[in-house]
């Protein structure tokens, strides 16, 4: 049984951002390291290998959206949205990259250029994010569930959508059934009109025929008639 692939890269999404957030906090500290004079080899350590692992999971999220949206496993619109999500989560590991090796930066700056998505003395935010009203104070597994939410909602708009494009189709098709009926009893009607032509013109034809027989009938009557009247008058004694 294979996951939902919605799901799936829900889940590595929110584990790449909390690996880039743990980033940005490795990276706070060991500036705080340096300026009290301690050693941050350690941190570097941690930092340059999380680094590395947000790296790979980006990667990971970019090739299971691709096949995902090539399987037809998600919408074409819904591999653009999410392709945006990873797009920010490489901007976003590019940023912390060129903080990691600005090792003088001062960890006030970091932080609040973290919190509040501005530039101050000239340090790059790394996340470039200006959080909202409704994200302000929500914990990584309550930003989590609502931008599962968020995807579920937009996927039910989706169905609907789709269901109304369906029955759309279908009543497309009982339409176009019932113009080929109507067609049908068209050529039906067509048929007939034509045999009924062809039966009057028959008939007519007939009619004229006969017409013309009875007036041939007719002269033939009268000149026997004369015929006779003139034999009679011939051999009638005259006295």
């Amino acid at each position: 049984f294979a996951p939902d692939p919605s799901i799936f890269l829900l889940s590595l999404h929110g584990a790449a951002c909390q690996v880039a957030q743990e980033v940005a906090e490795k990276i706070q500290e060991r500036n705080r390291c340096q300026r009290a004079g301690e050693n941050p080899a350690k941190l570097n350590v941690i930092i340059r290998s999380s680094l590395q692992n947000l790296k790979e999971k980006i990667d990971q999220l970019k090739d299971l959206l691709l096949r995902a949206v090539s399987t037809h496993q998600i919408t074409q619109m819904e591999g653009d949205r999410r392709q945006n999500l990873v797009d920010d989560l490489l901007t976003r590991q590019k940023q912390l990259q060129a903080s990691y090796k600005n090792e003088g930066t001062e960890p006030d700056v970091i932080r609040s250029s973290l919190m509040t998505g501005g530039i101050k003395r000239g340090v790059t935010n790394p996340w470039l994010l200006e959080e909202s009203e409704e994200t302000r104070g929500l914990g990584f597994d309550d930003l989590r569930q609502q931008q599962r939410r968020i995807i579920e909602e937009q996927d039910a708009g989706l169905d609907a959508l789709s269901s109304v494009i369906s029955r759309q189709k279908q009543m497309g098709q009982e339409i176009g059934n019932e113009l080929d009926e109507q067609n049908e009893i068209i050529d039906d009607l067509t048929n007939l009109v034509e045999n009924t032509d062809d039966k009057l013109r028959n008939q007519t034809r007939h009619v004229k025929m006969v017409d013309k027989k009875s007036t041939s009938c007719g002269m033939l009557v009268v000149i026997v008639l004369l015929l006779i009247a003139i034999a009679v008058v011939a051999v009638w004694p005259t006295h």
